[in-house]
Order: structure tokens, then sequence, then C-alpha cells
């Protein structure tokens, strides 16, 4: 099972979107897909019909049954959503409680990875959704994965989220721990601003070894999706924002070393 995380230590970036986008293109493939809601405000788990006040198996009970020593599988949290291959776990508003509950717990730094390792021969994909901030949850996120997706919405204040986002993964690093191969994600641009080309040049110049080749267009085919509750590229596969998250897609499963160079503001860009 491959497992990616998508995180940015700020929010309103794309990181649900980007999820969303990735799990559908992966279940329509014919991937068994396992998406997970690390972010206690459950905007993902809210994308496919659940209520995180009102949702008990949810991926805050793995940290309650970790707590306990109990011996529950985590299959028994999993939601299937109404998409063939795609599952859930989803969020609670009570994983906004961990860090203060877990603040001199051992070993819940992995609780999720052990999950995963759990259902590895269930699903050939998980994808996280993290909070936007630095505690038990994104911490849970980075140590599962193997693949670290950092969305950036392509204006000034959210370059300051990745700049956090890297210090962050800097810090990780210096504490010898493993840190995942990432890729920075250009979101939401409109190439009639300035902020985004401005933006889209800045991350160019100073981030282009990690930078992805292309950008995720601006488009509003992403909130008439969500109102719907069925991921951009089962709704609309042939739409521009559909068709961005099939080329990152694609991008992800070519290994690094094939991969394309970043793109150059002013060159034709087939998604801006």
């Amino acid at each position: 099972m491959k497992i990616w995380s998508v995180a940015n230590q700020k929010g309103g970036v794309g990181k649900t979107t980007t999820v969303v986008s990735l799990g559908g293109l992966l279940a329509r493939r014919g991937y068994r897909t396992l998406l997970l809601d690390m972010d206690p405000h459950g905007s993902m788990s809210a994308y496919f019909g659940l209520d995180p006040d009102q949702t008990d198996a949810s991926l805050y009970r793995l940290f309650q049954i970790k707590q306990s020593k109990l011996t529950v599988p985590p299959q028994q949290l999993i939601h299937a959503t109404r998409f063939e291959n795609l599952s859930l776990l989803p969020a609670s508003t009570a994983l906004a409680t961990l860090d203060r509950q877990l603040s001199t717990a051992d070993g819940m730094g992995l609780v999720v990875k052990h999950a995963l390792d759990l259902l590895s021969a269930e699903y050939d994909f998980a994808l996280i959704d993290c909070p936007p901030l630095l505690g038990v949850l994104m911490v849970n996120a980075l140590a599962a994965c193997e693949h670290l997706v950092i969305p950036v919405q392509t204006e000034f204040l959210a370059v300051k989220g990745l700049e956090r986002m890297l210090r962050t993964l800097s810090m990780i690093g210096r504490a010898k721990h493993r840190v995942p191969e990432y890729t920075i994600l250009p979101t939401m641009f409109d190439r009639r601003t300035r902020a985004s080309v401005s933006t889209l040049q800045h991350l160019q110049g100073r981030y282009v070894s990690c930078l992805w080749h292309s950008v995720i267009p601006i488009d509003t085919e992403f909130r008439e999706a969500s109102r719907s509750g069925v991921p951009l590229p089962i709704r609309s596969p042939k739409d521009r924002g559909s068709l961005a998250y099939e080329e990152l897609l694609d991008d992800l499963l070519t290994p690094m070393a094939q991969r394309h160079s970043p793109i150059t503001v002013g060159v034709s860009q087939t998604h801006a």
C-alpha cells in the first residue's frame, strides 16, 4: 500500500480538495483507496456526508484504543462511500483534544502508521488529509507516509505556511527521524492576477527542485463538486481541474528521476 499525506501549516490552500481529487482518480482507475481525515474540522468527512460531531467510528477511536490497550481491528472504523473502491476513515471534532490528552503519553506518534500496517493488504493507496497545525496528528501523518504533497495557494500568505511546513520537516530531519519525499503543489492559480503570477515565480525561484511542474487552476467546479459530495474527477472528468489533478497523479506515480521540470511563468500553461 502506498501512503501519501497532504499537509500545509496554513488552512484554505486546497488540502482537502487535493486528497478528494486524487482519491477519486485512484478509485476511478480501479485502485482500492482509503482516505483518512485527520483534521478536527472534518471537512473531508462532511464532503462524504458524515458529521464529525456525531461520528463515533472515527480516527479519534484509534487513539482511544491505543490508550486503553484494547485490540480493536481498524477495519471496524472504516466507512464505505457511495463510490466504488473509495473508503473513508473519518474525523471527529474530538481530535482537537488529542494534544492535551496525550502530552505525556508514549508511542502516540505511530498510531496511524500501525493501523495502516494492519490494512496494507486491503488497500492499494491511503491518502491522509492533515490539520494545518503541528501536533500529534501531523506527526502521525508524516510518520506514516512515504510521500508528502504540500499544496500552496498561489498568494503570499500561503507561502508563509509553506515556509513553516519546510521548517517542520527540517526539524524532524535534525532529530534524525525519517523525512518523507515531498512535492510542492501550486494551487488556485489564476494567471490573470499579479498575485498568482508573482507567487508562482517566487516558488520557481526558490523551490525548483521539489516544485511540481504545473499548477492546479482556480476553478469554481471544485466548489460545485463539494456541494454535490462527488469528487470532481468523478463528477466532471474533462473539467480543467480534473485534468490538472490527473496530470499530478500521473507524476506522483512516476519515479522521481523521470519527472518533469517545473513550468516557467509566461510559457503556455495547459491548465492555467
